[in-house]
């Protein structure tokens, strides 16, 4: 383990090489969390509740959307140029496993968005904006735990989009396509709640209600008592299944490598 924890140090200092890349990342945050708030305070400017949801709740839910929205990704599309280099046949060769480097860097590469990113962002929500807090300990557990789970099922879901280019030229527009989808479905615009019951029906097929909407509803309190166990149940369910679909496309896809440009 001590060589993934060094892979996911390089990464971290890699990312902070650059001063100044680093606060525009920290300044671009910061940013969006305030055109959210003045956004939503717009809208529930002549109302007090949308389908049951006070202003404060829709803000707690947003804000906390938001937040985990940016560790859901992965490292996909640097390993989707690792095989369009050919960069991939020399990873498969070094002494560990190919999967678990990745993820070492995709940590990483999350602890300094953790620092970043989420930290001044939720010291000027909770300093500035009112949001509420979770009602009891055991909910807070509960979030956690959620929320760890949606990001390695967002991580998992980014590795089989990267794993792609093991058969196409170029994934760029099936990225596109992807962060479309996980930022619809997955609850970060809007709760899934508001959405029409033909398309709530449909999202709950789909493992991106398990990255965002599940976590943090519970955590604002839209999940709780027994719906946020099954909840938990239904995020356990996609994770062990991403990762089996993760371990068996990987075994097939590199049966049959096809280098562009090495």
């Amino acid at each position: 383990m001590r060589k993934y924890w060094q892979i996911a140090k390089g990464r971290m200092q890699e990312n902070t090489a650059y001063s100044a890349w680093y606060w525009a990342g920290t300044v671009s945050a910061v940013m969006r969390l305030l055109i959210i708030y003045f956004f939503w305070q717009a809208v529930y400017a002549n109302q007090t509740t949308i389908q049951n949801i006070n202003l404060e709740t829709m803000l707690t839910y947003i804000v906390i959307a938001m937040l985990l929205q940016g560790f859901v990704g992965g490292v996909g599309n640097e390993l989707a140029e690792n095989i369009k280099d050919g960069q991939v046949a020399i990873e498969l060769m070094r002494p560990y496993d190919m999967i678990f480097k990745l993820f070492a860097v995709d940590i990483g590469a999350k602890i300094m968005y953790l620092i970043q990113g989420t930290i001044p962002m939720v010291l000027i929500a909770y300093f500035f904006m009112d949001l509420s807090f979770p009602k009891s300990p055991e909910t807070v557990l509960l979030f956690v735990v959620s929320a760890l789970v949606g990001i390695w099922i967002g991580t998992f879901f980014d590795f089989l989009v990267g794993v792609l280019a093991f058969w196409t030229v170029n994934v760029w527009g099936v990225r596109v396509l992807k962060e479309s989808l996980i930022t619809f479905f997955s609850g970060a615009l809007v709760p899934i709640t508001l959405f029409p019951d033909w398309l709530r029906t449909i999202t709950e097929f789909l493992p991106f209600q398990a990255m965002i909407y599940l976590p943090v509803s519970i955590y604002s309190g839209l999940i709780s008592g027994t719906e946020a166990y099954m909840a938990l149940g239904v995020q356990l369910f996609w994770l062990v299944s991403l990762y089996v679909l993760v371990r068996v496309i990987w075994s097939q896809a590199i049966k049959q490598i096809t280098i562009f440009g090495g």
